[in-house]
């Protein structure tokens, strides 16, 4: 293997949905709800929020290499600190780098925006250290999927709208942050219940490890449903096809659900990972085109 092709596989190209949701749907919001779009914010935006991803990934890499979580015979995709195409230094310091470039990426974005747009910047990249490092490091005391909720969902949302709009507060973006939130969640659930016997033995206490095998699956369940409960709001705003358009997933997600309660967590859950991805990217397409429909 390539270190270039090394590079790629460990920044999880896959995953990287999750930055894109938060972009697709609120740009979609924020045009069909008649705001102009500035396309460099949203541009500044996508590239840093990528980076930010990326580093964590990488951090992720290297962290649970260190921690003894990934070992022989791991259920997921190649980890390259695990395999050894690098080290754990070097892994760390492309983190860094990524960080860096989301940071350059993000002037742009704070000079616009001002010191909301700076602290949320700041704490990204933080929290993507936390994610697997430092003194309590995220993943591994059952914080993960709340991280995921907030950061690449309310968070996420809610600083891009401000940054299209500078309205400080948004009821729309709130509910919009949720529903992003819990769709970028299934990917981790899916991931943690797939690794829950090998995080046990390293003492890795993802939520998964605290809920169990069933609690985990319903939790998953409800994540496949919950942007669907949320969109109930859009109906109350009479925004018909803002709750109708993304229905059309809804076979999509209670699919999802139904395969990982059929089925014992092992590699076959690779594949799951990578439907709940497109799930997620095909709600918020859908989600957006609602908002342009009058």
């Amino acid at each position: 293997m390539t270190k270039m092709k090394a590079w790629v596989l460990a920044a999880r190209p896959k995953t990287l949905t999750a930055s894109v949701l938060p972009i697709v749907a609120t740009t979609g919001m924020v045009y069909g709800l008649n705001h102009e779009i500035q396309w460099w914010i949203v541009a500044c935006a996508l590239l840093s929020s990528f980076c930010i991803q990326i580093g964590t990934n990488f951090v992720n890499d290297a962290m649970d290499f260190k921690k003894g979580a990934d070992k022989e015979g791991r259920l997921g995709p190649m980890r390259v600190t695990q395999q050894g195409h690098f080290t754990f230094k070097q892994v760390m310091l492309m983190a860094t780098a990524f960080f860096v470039l989301a940071t350059a990426f993000g002037v742009p974005l704070v000079m616009h925006g001002g010191m909301p747009i700076a602290i949320i910047g700041l704490l990204s990249i933080l929290m993507g250290y936390a994610y697997t490092s430092g003194p309590m490091p995220l993943a591994y005391f059952g914080l993960g999927d709340l991280f995921v909720i907030l950061f690449f969902g309310l968070v996420a949302v809610c600083g891009f709208h401000y940054l299209l709009t500078l309205e400080l507060f948004s009821t729309n973006a709130i509910v919009l942050g949720l529903q992003v939130g819990f769709l970028n969640t299934i990917l981790i659930a899916i991931n943690n219940l797939r690794d829950i016997e090998g995080d046990r033995l390293v003492n890795k206490k993802t939520l998964a490890v605290y809920l169990g095998k069933t609690g985990a699956r319903i939790w998953i369940g409800f994540l496949c449903i919950a942007p669907f409960l949320m969109g109930y709001y859009w109906l109350n705003q009479h925004l018909w096809y803002v709750y109708g358009a993304p229905l059309i997933t809804f076979p999509l997600g209670m699919s999802i659900a139904k395969k990982i309660f059929r089925n014992e967590p092992g590699v076959i859950y690779n594949k799951f990972l990578g439907q709940s991805a497109g799930y997620g990217l095909l709600f918020s397409i859908l989600i957006a085109i609602g908002f342009q429909i009058k």
